[in-house]
């Protein structure tokens, strides 16, 4: 039986399959095996699965399929999981540099199993779209943080039918082919707000959202209604803090913090999986 090692981790909410693939023991169908590793039916159970594999240029490349075997750019809270799994594995230093689909990023491992990550540079900032939506109009703002994501501002998070709503954006027309990720923002403060966040490629909401943490704080200071740092509140209950300078519409020098945890440690049964 061939089995290979994994990490279970969660970054604030957000679950994660962690593996090092290094040695490239995990090949052939990578989609159809994170799908099945994700299935939390008959897998492991999981938001996405993240492979960490070598880099010519960097301490390692970390690859992100969502947990319907899709391959994404970049996942926030997953970019911290796999840096404190790097590091815990003597894969990389506690100071760390690695590279994906979305760019290239560095990530800090700090005590008490918190993680900085210095996102690439948002980019695509669309303000004031009004949305057409079961004949009515949202208004909602979109931005990219390594992967495309909506804002939409609202008077309290807490009572917005997610799971309804949120597939109506997430598949809107205005963002065919790829869609986007949704979400919705409550300002709590000057510098607080909480945000509920429906995932494209995991198709629900999640209990975190580490992109959309950064899109949601960036959005809401370019319109006026919060300032750096941002205390964002996610669906589980965690915080996340988002750093950046803003100028205009132009965001720089992002930085999200927060818990990366690992939950346990097991074996998968490659036989199984692949």
């Amino acid at each position: 039986m061939r089995e290979q090692a994994f990490y279970k981790m969660s970054g604030a909410g957000n679950d994660f399959v962690v593996l090092d693939n290094r040695q490239g023991a995990l090949s052939g169908d990578l989609n159809a095996f994170s799908a099945r590793v994700a299935d939390r039916k008959r897998g492991v159970g999981a938001d996405g699965v993240l492979l960490l594999e070598p880099s010519p240029r960097k301490h390692f490349r970390m690859r992100y399929f969502n947990a319907d075997g899709s391959e994404a750019e970049m996942c926030g809270n997953g970019g911290r999981c796999i840096a404190r799994f790097a590091a815990l594995t003597g894969a990389a230093p506690a100071t760390m540099q690695f590279e994906n689909l979305a760019g290239d990023f560095e990530a800090a491992v700090l005590a008490d199993g918190l993680v900085e990550l210095r996102m690439t540079k948002p980019h695509s900032l669309k303000l004031d779209l009004d949305l057409p939506v079961d004949g009515r109009l949202i208004r909602g703002h979109s931005l990219n943080t390594g992967v495309p994501h909506l804002v939409v501002p609202v008077a309290d998070a807490r009572a917005v039918d997610v799971a309804g709503l949120g597939p109506k954006l997430r598949y809107h027309a205005a963002f065919a082919p790829k869609g986007t990720n949704v979400n919705f923002v409550q300002v709590l403060g000057p510098r607080a707000v909480l945000v509920r966040t429906y995932e494209r490629g995991v198709e629900g909401e999640t209990l975190a959202c580490g992109t959309g943490a950064v899109a949601s704080a960036v959005v809401m200071a370019r319109l006026g209604l919060v300032s750096s740092p941002v205390a964002v509140t996610t669906s589980g209950g965690d915080t996340l803090t988002i750093i950046f300078s803003l100028a205009g519409d132009e965001a720089d020098s992002v930085t999200l913090k927060g818990q990366a945890e690992v939950t346990f440690e097991g074996r998968l049964d490659l036989d199984k999986y692949l």
